[in-house]
């Protein structure tokens, strides 16, 4: 049954090249287009970026809407959805010229909300959705009803999945066991001990006032899995946060696995160490980070040549791998396996945008700074994810320089929350900062 006065959206082009299906989105509800956003959408289409691809893939969903009712009355999304139409205005509305006087695609949209708002019954309610703050407080100031897209945002960042957990006063006797070949305990042994949450892949330090050790909990949910902290690459595990996400990390059976912390946690260097630790079980080891652009434009608008624009944004991911090798004496095989690895492509460092097209077959990938990528842009990812690879995501929820996602509504996030107690997966969220001393009382008193 339809919907007596169903509301009309007034979308803004960032959350369309935030979500390309983002019209299917608001239910029964009306969503308008301005005629605006269709050009900013036709300058967008050109590049490379994730944000061109969602254009190309958004004009190629407008287009198959075909008819006059288009720019009328508006098309049917299908069954128990509203109507979709593109709104054609000239220019800004006197009241907007009033307010905000330069000639902008943000404020022609805000015109677009503003003269639909005059048009239509009281009974009607619209509302610009928006990924901009600014855009929304201008909204606001003028009486504009306006809201941020929230479908892939999640609940709770207070209540987000950490994958660990600390089970208190243990009997001896069941920490003993796990010192006893097969080094497990049945799992119906903990869960009379405790009423916590059982989730395929967690991590758990059990312990009384006299010992402890440090479990895993198998994918069926079956057993808890003793884990030691063995080096990797040189790199030993300076507390059990890092020892959970080593055991991760190697680990065959788990294909997907985030790493969550602040600066200096030890991210993004655990996971090339892992990833150097069973390289000969991959054919490349992928590493990637997203650039993010400064006003949604492509690097080619910053000046010198590839290698110039985008250094600084990899720097940090050969910063780490230095590190590892630097573990070794120039003389030791373990360094010149990593010099080679480089040399011959077996290794490679380079943009997320670098990577799109790349046979992801038998592939140790990590995403480094993945806070900065969409819901949209996680999915793309990991859905290319081919037999025999392993993809290992890392990024500080808290730290995200994208101008359109906040801690709630990044794709890490939302991979967590979304992907908690599935069996090929595993999370981390590493607390304790062991870069230096004064790096972490950094991090923590500034």
């Amino acid at each position: 049954m339809a919907k007596k006065n169903p509301k009309t959206f007034v979308l803004d082009t960032n959350v369309i090249l935030h979500d390309p299906n983002s019209i299917n989105q608001f239910e029964e509800n009306n969503v308008v287009i301005p005629i605006t956003v269709i050009e900013e959408i036709d300058y967008f289409k050109r590049g490379t970026q994730v944000i061109n691809i969602n254009a190309r893939q958004f004009a190629r969903t407008l287009d198959s809407l075909t008819g006059k009712d288009l720019f009328n009355g508006g098309i049917s999304l299908g069954k128990g959805k509203g109507k979709v139409r593109i709104v054609i205005t000239n220019g800004m509305c006197k009241e907007i010229k009033d307010a905000f006087r330069e000639d902008t695609p943000d404020h022609r949209i805000l015109s677009c909300a503003f003269e639909l708002e005059k048009s239509s019954s009281e009974k009607r309610k619209n509302i610009l959705v928006t990924k901009d703050v600014n855009l929304r407080m201008k909204a606001k100031a003028l009486g504009i009803l306006a809201e941020d897209y929230t479908t892939d945002k999640i609940s709770s960042i207070d209540e987000l999945y950490s994958g660990k957990e600390i089970l208190e006063d243990f009997d001896d006797e069941i920490i003993k066991k796990f010192y006893d070949a097969p080094f497990s305990v049945n799992t119906n042994e903990i869960k009379e001990k405790t009423d916590c949450e059982f989730v395929p892949n967690k991590y758990f330090i059990i312990r009384n006032t006299n010992r402890s050790v440090l479990a895993y909990l198998d994918s069926e949910l079956q057993n808890f899995h003793r884990i030691d902290k063995n080096p990797v690459s040189g790199i030993k595990p300076r507390n059990s946060e890092q020892t959970f996400a080593t055991d991760a990390l190697i680990n065959p059976n788990i294909p997907l696995v985030s790493l969550t912390g602040k600066a200096g946690t030890g991210k993004t260097l655990i996971a090339l160490a892992c990833a150097m630790h069973v390289r000969k079980k991959y054919r490349q080891i992928f590493v990637a980070r997203p650039i993010v652009p400064l006003s949604n434009k492509d690097i080619g608008f910053l000046p010198g040549d590839v290698d110039s624009k985008i250094g600084p944004y990899m720097q940090p991911l050969w910063d780490n791998l230095k590190v590892i090798q630097d573990q070794y004496s120039e003389t030791d095989p373990n360094y010149v396996a990593i010099a080679n690895m480089i040399k011959d492509e077996k290794l490679v460092v380079e943009p997320l945008s670098y990577i799109r097209g790349r046979s992801l077959q038998r592939i140790y990938f990590i995403v480094d700074e993945a806070q900065n990528l969409t819901p949209h842009e996680i999915k793309t990812i990991i859905t290319r994810v081919g037999e025999g690879s392993k993809i290992v995501l890392t990024g500080d929820i808290y730290q995200i320089d994208h101008p359109y996602l906040d801690s709630q509504s990044n794709g890490l996030s939302y991979l967590i929350d979304h992907f908690k107690g599935q069996k090929l997966y595993a999370h981390i969220n590493l607390e304790k900062g062991e870069r230096s001393e004064l790096a972490e009382l950094a991090s923590n008193l500034l």
